[in-house]
């Protein structure tokens, strides 16, 4: 019998993937364990193995594909003995034919409404399976992403009316796209007003692309289409800021003490030999003492070191610092684990080698999802301050700017510091302002007395 080989969900979140590479033929035989393929996902590009023995009769979706769905069949295998062509007969053309990738450019100039999608033809008995339903009968709580829930209320869809194709039959924004332009959706009953009350004002809606177009003049842009990283990336800030109740704390901290140490142990580091020859063990930098500090002030004000949920507030027992780091096309944000319990040469030599994988695409899913909180630093680029947008399912992220000789009063004199402008972006679900200028406090504490951090 043959065996499909369906694009497979590498991280919680996915809904799609490009498929890099195939790594084997038509033909081949395969084992359980072999890496048969290198599929693309909005952050890195990860290999696939083989979960079962057979020989490749069909590779369905070729290299390049972009936007292949998770769970669509990508590849047929024949099992032990079955023969490669019989199995292809077999699958009876219920998979579907992969797109070829697209090479030519996009043209300047604004998109044609796109044709109603014609009605599809009923599915042979032998067709991919059915997608996991949305677990609503009987008033269970209905799974959807939330920016597919949005979409939904617009459009006065029922999420609980469709069936789920995202992962254990989460409905994502795909599904109530596809019943809107069916117009087979069930509308959402309105909620009665009381009796006297205005009216709601609807809310205000996205520009659409042909709206957003027609305010330039025709070739004087060009269409530059989106990446997948770059979609979740605005899928996620969408979610965050309108799902998240962010409010911000500012202080400064003075960095002198902690350059003065910085320099010390850069400079009591031991020598290493490599291929280069002998270098450092380590080079410490203000963002590897930045993150420790923060993993302690975590530690010492345990009640912000918490992510929220509907159902309980999650406490965690360690600090796992998100770093962000700016990458081709995006950014993404690799998690220190342990960085309370790591001393500052581990977290700068791990922090390298974590940004480096993570510029060439090659973090494995564990390594950039989940943590505690998370640290953005501008301050390389001469940025003072700002403000950061809290990564879910984190409850704060730290804003870190640049360092700078400022004026400061110390005893009623004009003094010199170095100082740095950090600002703490929190959830107000799981983090209260107080609580919030506690744990800001003691990083301030951490930065500006480094040798706690030695201990």
């Amino acid at each position: 019998m043959p065996i499909n080989i369906t694009m497979p969900a590498l991280s919680p979140t996915m809904e799609e993937g490009n498929l890099a590479k195939w790594l084997v033929k038509e033909g081949d035989k395969v084992s359980p364990g072999d890496v048969i393929a290198e599929i693309e996902t909005d952050k890195a590009t990860m290999e696939v193995e083989a979960v079962d023995e057979g020989t490749v009769a069909k590779l369905v979706v070729p290299a390049g594909t972009e936007g292949v769905k998770v769970n669509a069949v990508i590849a047929i295998l024949a099992g032990e003995g079955e023969d490669a062509s019989a199995a292809t007969k077999a699958d009876g053309g219920a998979t579907p034919k992969a797109e070829a990738p697209k090479t030519d450019a996009p043209k300047a100039e604004a998109p044609k409404e796109a044709p109603k999608p014609a009605t599809a033809a009923p599915a042979p008995a032998k067709a991919e399976p059915a997608p996991v339903p949305n677990g609503h009968a009987g008033g269970e709580r209905v799974f959807a992403s939330p920016l597919a829930r949005r979409i939904a209320k617009d459009a006065g869809v029922d999420v609980a009316a469709l069936t789920g194709t995202g992962p254990h039959g989460r409905v994502v924004k795909a599904d109530v796209e596809a019943a809107i332009s069916s117009g087979g959706a069930k509308a959402a009953p309105a909620a009665k007003a009381p009796a006297g009350a205005p009216a709601a004002a609807p809310g205000p809606k996205p520009m659409s692309d042909d709206q957003v177009l027609k305010l330039f003049a025709e070739g004087s842009y060009e269409l530059v289409p989106h990446d997948n990283m770059r979609k979740t990336i605005a899928r996620r800030l969408v979610e965050a800021k309108s799902t998240i109740p962010h409010f911000y704390l500012t202080l400064d901290c003075e960095l002198d003490a902690l350059l003065a140490l910085r320099t010390q142990l850069n400079a009591a580091a031991p020598m290493k030999k490599t291929e280069k020859g002998e270098v450092p063990a380590y080079k410490l930098s203000v963002n590897d003492m930045v993150i420790k500090a923060m993993a302690m002030a975590l530690m010492a004000v345990p009640d912000a070191n918490a992510s929220w949920t509907d159902n309980a507030m999650v406490k965690h027992k360690h600090a796992d610092v998100g770093v962000a780091v700016s990458i081709p096309g995006g950014l993404i944000t690799p998690i220190i684990r342990h960085a309370d319990e790591k001393t500052l040469s581990t977290i700068s030599n791990e922090m390298k080698d974590l940004a480096s994988r993570a510029r060439s695409r090659k973090l494995k899913p564990e390594e950039y999802q989940g943590g505690t909180t998370a640290v953005s630093n501008l301050g390389m680029f001469g940025v003072k301050d700002f403000a950061a947008v809290i990564n879910p399912p984190h409850a704060t992220i730290l804003a870190v700017g640049a360092g700078e000789e400022r004026a400061v009063v110390k005893k009623g004199e004009i003094k010199i510091a170095t100082v740095m402008s950090v600002t703490l972006s929190t959830d107000h679900r799981a983090v209260d302002g107080a609580l919030g200028a506690e744990l800001l406090g003691a990083f301030k504490r951490m930065i500006e007395n480094p040798m706690g951090m030695l201990v």
